[in-house]
């Protein structure tokens, strides 16, 4: 009963990622220490891979944990790292039996005092962002209860984690929107001053600021403020004048 309750505090503890002190960093510390408690594991490690795919160690329960995980990247050898490239589970009870398959890792893995691991996808649908790794002192695999549960954590994490990324995208796209607003506005202004001064319809008040922008190395939205602040003379676009 208390691992139930432990199991349901641990979901609910990762569940909320919309709160406004949500730190990516902290969360996934938390979820490396809640696998610890709730499985069968000695130690867990994560790995996160940026909008690029270039892999990072997020988060670990231990420092032997966190340097392992260095290794894997370091000599892009590992089950980790085969985990997040097929997007499958992977369980190794013994390391002893991967020399070959993993000859660096298993051998630094059990100078460490590491036995087994079991690395699994942070992964929704087609989106592999990570993986989640459980790290044993003996040899043996996970029950198959323990395993449920580590990929279900995984699965919240990935889900949280992708739902941040989606609102920090969307807050992006939202101030990207109102620079474009902002500088269509500015335009426009800088339009009207030209064609009031040169006595211009609005169609050739715009080319000849988009021409003198062009030929001035300037961005058009900046052109146009520095226009309407009179810090650009009016006469100097319509000219077409080089600074």
């Amino acid at each position: 009963m208390a691992q139930q309750q432990q199991l349901a505090e641990a979901f609910v503890d990762l569940a909320d990622t919309l709160v406004s002190q949500y730190d990516v960093v902290d969360f996934m510390h938390r979820l490396s220490d809640h696998c610890v408690t709730l499985l069968d594991a000695t130690a867990a490690g994560l790995l996160l891979a940026d909008q690029q795919g270039n892999l990072s160690v997020i988060a670990a329960s231990a420092e032997e944990s966190r340097l392992l995980e260095l290794f894997q990247l370091q000599n892009d050898e590992g089950p980790c790292l085969d985990c997040y490239r097929t997007g499958q589970p992977l369980s190794v009870a013994d390391l002893a039996t991967e020399s070959d398959r993993w000859p660096g890792f298993s051998q630094h893995a059990r100078d460490r005092g590491f036995r087994s691991v079991h690395a699994l996808p942070m992964r929704l649908r087609e989106d592999t962002i990570g993986t989640l790794n459980l790290f044993g002192t003996h040899v043996g695999s996970l029950n198959t209860e323990d395993l449920r549960i580590a990929q279900a954590l995984a699965d919240v994490a990935t889900i949280g984690i992708l739902q941040e990324r989606a609102i920090h995208r969307a807050e992006v796209l939202a101030e990207q929107l109102q620079t474009a607003l902002n500088s269509r506005v500015m335009i426009e202004q800088a339009k009207g001053l030209l064609a009031a001064q040169g006595d211009l319809p609005m169609d050739e008040a715009f080319l000849r600021l988009r021409s003198y922008a062009r030929n001035n190395n300037r961005r058009l939205s900046e052109l146009a403020l520095d226009v309407v602040d009179r810090r650009v003379a009016a006469e100097q676009v319509l000219l077409g004048k080089r600074v």
